[in-house]
Parts: structure tokens; C-alpha cells; sequence
């Protein structure tokens, strides 16, 4: 895939995703598109060599599966194994309450809301707004859910005017129960008007919807610019950006002697436990029954995980131009460099030597660039959904990503040039074939 159609690609599939719902949702839709089967969890599950197959649980985190053709071949192994790489689906941004009204002072309403992650929050000030996520809506005797795109200019957060508050104009401090809380009318609708916007994007009378997850979202186009092109900016890069080039290399490899495995996970912005994140057993359901359908015991399938690769995919700090001294001397990155190999020594990172030269080694032989990230040693570094997985899935594993400014602002900006990277780097993974003898080394065919 080219440079320009790959960052095309990408704002596309931004474009497609405004929550976590519509995430899986657009990811489903690809899946299916290239011919993979759904499994549902409640449902017996037959898998064959060659096949491809996904899961979905809560309609917001998928597992897709290629069984290679060649399977077991004794040219190729005894046994089975899986290479993986996981990124995640939700974005940081405002949740709206079970009761979703504030009214007054002098008529107005605005919206309850409370944070979903770690955004800066100064960034959603003055801009139009709109709602999405899904709804469960009553059906005669059936509850159903339904997805939700409300992109209509529904909501803005206005700022206080630096008269009234000189202290906060170059720096605000908010306050995220008084300071946030988006404006929905200024005295024409009464309170009932946004469970009516609701009902009526879902399709149904007010009554009928029973509960709701819906997040803001930012109207701002995604888009590719620069003189050059450089750059690329849109919302959720972190991290669709990732979802993306995991999804298109997957997609894109052929591994005949390998289970492939493509994991978007909800809920990492909030810590990834739930029932559909990095920390529940979803992998590890889905790993061990592919196993199971495939004929393995489950000593195979233990087997099988001794000798298996995650790459877990989560964007990293490019270089700042105003602040370059916030970053490690040395393991740094920058915009349109490539893939980025991320490492700690408090293990926030899965990545480790053993991890890293095999990923590296793959990279080298695909002749893919790449680069290297770490915290300053007195900056402690975030986390991410690689060693937590690690915790229900124990393989190797090693934490990438790809550069990018403004993480967690409600509009980042990346490098053009960096999705097309990222889809050939992991493009390189998943099509070699990776035979891991223990901790003691790999051989790549």
C-alpha cells in the first residue's frame, strides 16, 4: 500500500469510528468483507485449517483468527502457535449520565457528563459537538442494542471570558463537574429534548430506550496536510491509528503454519478491567477454544502459547518542537520515522531483550524501519494494554507504536508516512514465521 493511500485509509476508517461501538462495528464490517466467519461465544465453534473467523464481546472489542492452511505440516512444526497483535478501541472523551440534564441557571440546560480517561480537557472548549455510542432500546418483549451517531452540532463546552477570570487565560484550571458540562439549549427546548434527540437517532419513541453509552464527539474533520503532506490529524488517534495499520496488516499477510491473530480491545483508557478488556479472559477464551476446535489438547494449546508473539500496538510520544527536553536524550522518536519499540523497566512495557530482538530481527529482514522510545528516568510513563493481556495470556510480548503529538487531545496529529510504515512492519510479523525455542531464541523463516 502507498504512503497516500494509507493515510487515506486511515482518516476513512476514523471517519467510520466515533466510539468504541462503531470501532468494532467498522471492524465486523471489513472482517466480513474479506470473507471471515462470526463466532458467537454462546455457540459451539467449528474451525478448520485455512479458515478465518472473529469474535465480538459487548459490541466493543473483537478477536479475528486465520488458521493457516499448512497447519501442523511436518515441514513447518508438531504443533501450532499464534502470532498476535492487539491495539485498542476506545479514545479518551465525556460519558453522558444515566440522568442526562443540568437545568438552569436562567433556562439554560446543559449536559452531565463525567470523564471517560485521562483527555486534556482544555482542548473540547468551544467546539461544536455532537453524541455517539449505542442505545438498548425496547422492542416488544426484546431488548436490542443499537448504535448511535448523533452528528448534528448538538453540544458545545464554552469557555469563560478571560474578563471574568483573568488567571485562567493563558492556563485554565477546569473543573470537571462545573467547567465542562456541555451547553444543549439556551432556554428554547425543555428538558426532555436530548431523550428525544436519542429515541429519534435510534430509531424508537423516548419510552423505549432503557439505557445508553453515549460519549462526545468532536466534529472536526480528519484529514492529511502540510505543504508536504507531513502530517496527518484527526481525533482517537490514539488509537485508531494503531486499530488501523494491526487490521490492514492482518488482513493484508499470509502465514500458512500459524494461527494470525488480530485483537481491538475496549476500555483501555480507563484501565482495560471490564469483561471486553486487555484484563479479561476474552483472548484466553478465544485462544483455548480455537485450540479446542482445531482438535488440540489442551497440553497442544499450552504448548502452543510457549511457542507464540504479541505485538501490542499503542501510540507513542513523538518529539515535541517546544519541549524537546520532556524526552530521553536517546530513545526518542520522531514523525514519520516508523514504528516505534517502547521499553521500561517498571515493565509498563511488555518489552523485554528476548521480545525485542525477535521483533527487530523480522523488521531487519523486511528491510522496515523502526525506532525506539523510553521515558526519561524521571518522568514515570503510562501504561498500556501489552502486560496487562500478559496477565490472562503469558507470551512474549513487545509494545509498539507510532509517533504522534497531542496525545489525548480531542484533535492529534501524527505522521503521514507513519501508517504505511506501521502496516509494513507488521505485515513483516505476521507473515514470518516465527519457531521460539523457550527464552533461549528464535528462528525466523
Amino acid at each position: 500500500m502507498s504512503e497516500k493511500d494509507a493515510a487515506a485509509g486511515l482518516v476513512e476508517f476514523v471517519r467510520a469510528c466515533p466510539s468504541m461501538f462503531h470501532t468494532a462495528a467498522e471492524i465486523c464490517r471489513r472482517l466480513d468483507a474479506a470473507g471471515f466467519t462470526r463466532l458467537r461465544e454462546a455457540d459451539a465453534w467449528e474451525m478448520v485449517p485455512g479458515g478465518s473467523y472473529y469474535v465480538v464481546r459487548n459490541n466493543s472489542s473483537v478477536v479475528a483468527l486465520k488458521v493457516g492452511d499448512e497447519l501442523g505440516a511436518p515441514s513447518r512444526r508438531a504443533s501450532h502457535h499464534f502470532q498476535m497483535a492487539a491495539a485498542h478501541g476506545d479514545s479518551p472523551t465525556y460519558k453522558v449520565k444515566a440522568v442526562p440534564v443540568l437545568e438552569g441557571p436562567e433556562g439554560y440546560l446543559r449536559l452531565d457528563v463525567e470523564a471517560y480517561g485521562g483527555m486534556l480537557d482544555h482542548t473540547w472548549l468551544d467546539r461544536p459537538l455532537g453524541l455517539a455510542g449505542r442505545v438498548l432500546v425496547r422492542d416488544g418483549a426484546r431488548v436490542e442494542s443499537r448504535l448511535v451517531d448523533i452528528a448534528d452540532d448538538a453540544c458545545l463546552i464554552p469557555s469563560l471570558a478571560i474578563h471574568l477570570d483573568r488567571t485562567s487565560g493563558l492556563s485554565p484550571e477546569l473543573n470537571r463537574a462545573v467547567d465542562l458540562c456541555p451547553l444543549f439549549s439556551a432556554g428554547e427546548l425543555p428538558a426532555g429534548a436530548f431523550d428525544e434527540m436519542v429515541a429519534e437517532a435510534a430509531g424508537c419513541e423516548p419510552a423505549d430506550v432503557l439505557a445508553r453509552d453515549l460519549f462526545l464527539v468532536a466534529h472536526e474533520e480528519p484529514r492529511v496536510w502540510g505543504r508536504a503532506g507531513e502530517f496527518v490529524s484527526a481525533g482517537h488517534l490514539d488509537d485508531l491509528q494503531c486499530a488501523y495499520v494491526a487490521l490492514e496488516a492482518f488482513l493484508a499477510a499470509d502465514n500458512p503454519g500459524d494461527v494470525s491473530v488480530y485483537a481491538c480491545f475496549d476500555n483501555e483508557e480507563v484501565g482495560s478491567g471490564t469483561k471486553q478488556g486487555a484484563l479479561s479472559t476474552l483472548l484466553a477464551d478465544t485462544l483455548s477454544r480455537t485450540s479446542a476446535a482445531l482438535g488440540r489438547t489442551p497440553e497442544e494449546h499450552l504448548r502452543a502459547l510457549a511457542s507464540s508473539m504479541l505485538v501490542s500496538c499503542d501510540n507513542a510520544h513523538a518529539v515535541h518542537p517546544a519541549h524537546p527536553e520532556k524526552y530521553d536524550a536517546a530513545n526518542r522518536c520522531r514523525l514519520n520515522g516508523g514504528l516505534v519499540i517502547k521499553e521500561a523497566a517498571n515493565q509498563r512495557y511488555c518489552t523485554d531483550a528476548f521480545s525485542r530482538a525477535a521483533l527487530i530481527a523480522v523488521l531487519d529482514r523486511a528491510g522496515v524501519p523502526y525506532q525506539t522510545f523510553a521515558n526519561r528516568s524521571d518522568v514515570p510513563g503510562g501504561s498500556t494494554l501489552g502486560n496487562l493481556s500478559n496477565t490472562q495470556v503469558s507470551v512474549h510480548a513487545v509494545d509498539v507504536g507510532l509517533p504522534q503529538l497531542a496525545m489525548h487531545s480531542v484533535f492529534e496529529t501524527a505522521g503521514a508516512r507513519d501508517t504505511a510504515l506501521g502496516i509494513a512492519a507488521l505485515e513483516a510479523f505476521y507473515e514470518a514465521d516465527l519457531l521460539i525455542d523457550g527464552a533461549d531464541g528464535v528462528e525466523i523463516r
